[in-house]
């Protein structure tokens, strides 16, 4: 009698005890189209740098066309940030500040209307522009090149690709250390009066 408890509690046990589960293997899949796009250097550790693994979800030209318009406004970003305390203000009435937030605060609201209809008329020329075949990261021919600064040797249109990405990430970090140190001051190595 006393087995048959046993055994009974013994297997009844068993049916609480955790399922074997198959081990599964995993490694770092990031999109291999990454390796041959410009930005694989030294900074980044001569490999692709992607530790959220972001490429797993969105198309590598998409998040690379990303990358650099937003380099790109951050480059000006990083400009505007400087040309008021270096420079000075425009004649205005309604922005008299060379602190940057504050300006941007105290921008009359049709001052913002105007700004995002503008950027909303580059958008739908560069796309249309885009639509012809013309580009605005250099891989095919340039959409607006005034000063013919785009090379014809392939190995220099790398070469000015690269240098264009390692400043657009510059300004990345540059304008967010900016903002950091004027919304907490003495966060980032920043020289007074910025």
């Amino acid at each position: 009698m006393k087995t048959a408890i046993i055994a009974t509690l013994v297997g009844s046990a068993a049916a609480f005890a955790p399922a074997p589960v198959a081990r599964v293997e995993s490694s770092l899949s990031y999109a291999k189209e990454l390796d041959s796009m410009a930005g694989v250097s030294n900074e980044v550790g001569g490999k692709v740098w992607d530790p959220l693994g972001l490429s797993d979800y969105v198309p590598a030209d998409w998040a690379r066309r990303a990358e650099l318009s937003n380099g790109r406004s951050a480059m000006l970003a990083t400009v505007g940030w400087f040309f008021p305390t270096v420079f000075g203000t425009f004649d205005s009435t309604d922005v008299t500040t060379t602190d940057p937030i504050d300006a941007i605060l105290q921008a009359d609201p049709q001052w913002w209307a105007q700004w995002v209809v503008i950027c909303g008329v580059f958008e739908t020329w560069k796309y249309k522009q885009e639509m012809q075949g013309k580009s605005f990261l250099g891989g095919a021919e340039p959409a607006v090149d005034y000063l013919k600064l785009w090379p014809e040797d392939a190995a220099k249109q790398e070469e000015l690709k690269l240098k264009e990405l390692k400043n657009a990430r510059l300004a990345m970090i540059g304008i967010a250390g900016l903002v950091s140190n004027h919304l907490l001051p003495g966060s980032c190595p920043v020289p007074p009066g910025f």
